[in-house]
């Protein structure tokens, strides 16, 4: 089965994308992981302000099958988070992609050439 992967967004191996727009990064969930998480009932975010370094857990998505850690793709500080996911957790099955999660200030700008390329994260995917 195809999932939808953008093209103007980037990866990580654990199926969180991160739009990097200056030094705010947008970060959510893919098409791939809400699919494979299945109903998503409750999403646990993180507090405002709080600091993360790339790869550090930011919250928990609970699925009927399943409950995952998020990690960060960048290390940062949390400026907004989507309080919308508190009371309708579904939003990110429905619409991976605009149902994000968090927003960072990124503090390490280098870190973003780690991540996949939507044509990586496809491979990535076709893989597992």
């Amino acid at each position: 089965m195809a999932h939808k992967i953008p093209g103007n967004l980037k990866y990580t191996i654990d199926h969180e994308w991160a739009l990097i727009e200056g030094n705010t990064v947008t970060i959510g969930i893919t098409d791939f992981a809400q699919s494979a998480l299945g109903d998503i009932v409750f999403v646990e975010l993180p507090e405002l302000g709080r600091k993360i370094d790339k790869g550090d857990s930011f919250g928990v998505v609970e699925s009927i099958k399943s409950v995952s850690d998020l990690y960060s793709p960048l290390s940062g500080e949390i400026i907004e988070v989507n309080q919308n996911l508190e009371s309708s957790p579904e939003l990110c099955n429905k619409d991976p992609y605009g149902s994000w999660m968090i927003k960072i200030k990124a503090s390490n700008s280098a870190e973003a050439s780690e991540l996949l390329s939507a044509q990586k994260y496809e491979t990535h995917c076709s893989s597992l």
